[in-house]
């Protein structure tokens, strides 16, 4: 693995408390709320050098399937990234966990078949410099395999999530926006959407701001767009 300085804290991310609550959350809605499904779809058919962004706890780490040479995960906050490493050792992938921020991510231009954001791009603080980072590291050709909260197609909970996202519920859940529109996000930063579906989590009860999401596929293109 070749990775580069980019004059950031090794730390760039500190929610101590958040983490202990996700490192539980995140294995009951894994277990109990079909997440693990989700995550297995999301990584289904990939091959070669992959980068996770953001990688949490790595529980994405157990559905890699074994075409995958090699998983380099980022992980911002430390805690996290302490038990992302633990998964790490477990799977049936070479993992390397590092720490790192999505806006200026410590490895070469065009150094991996593909790139995984799962639940991360809510949190991350320039969402257009994070996904031009993403496109940097692929190939050309590379796949950003994505599943992400979303903006409700329906005006009550937008609305709702909209206010969630002005008040407390970034201070409550880790720098989480649950307001974002992911796929448009990904359009802008010059990557081609393909094959997508829009969720629910959880499928069945009460709806929360963070419900809505959406799991697909891009593409970084073959050459760059040609200026208008």
């Amino acid at each position: 693995m070749q990775l580069r300085s980019r004059r950031l804290p090794r730390d760039a991310v500190h929610h101590p408390l958040f983490a202990r609550f996700y490192a539980r959350m995140s294995v009951t809605a894994d277990l109990k709320g079909g997440v693990a499904a989700h995550r297995e779809e999301l990584l289904a058919g990939l091959s070669g050098r992959v980068i996770e962004i953001g990688a949490g706890n790595g529980l994405n780490f157990a559905h890699y399937p074994g075409a995958v040479s090699e998983v380099v995960a980022l992980e911002p906050e430390r805690s996290l990234r302490q038990l992302a490493a633990r998964n790490g050792l477990r799977a049936e992938v070479p993992v390397d966990v590092v720490p790192g921020a999505a806006e200026a991510l410590p490895v070469k231009s065009e150094a991996f078949d593909a790139a995984v954001a799962s639940l991360v791009l809510c949190t991350v603080r320039d969402l257009p410099k994070a996904l031009a980072e993403i496109r940097r590291v692929l190939r050309p050709g590379g796949e950003l395999r994505f599943f992400e909260h979303g903006l409700a197609p329906g005006r009550a909970l937008a609305a709702a999530q909209r206010t969630a996202d002005r008040t407390v519920w970034p201070l409550l859940f880790g720098g989480c926006h649950t307001a974002r529109d992911p796929l448009a996000a990904i359009e802008a930063a010059g990557f081609e959407v393909g094959t997508y579906r829009r969720l629910r989590i959880p499928e069945k009860g009460p709806q929360f701001p963070s419900s809505p999401c959406v799991l697909g596929v891009a593409r970084k293109p073959f050459t760059a767009p040609q200026p208008g």
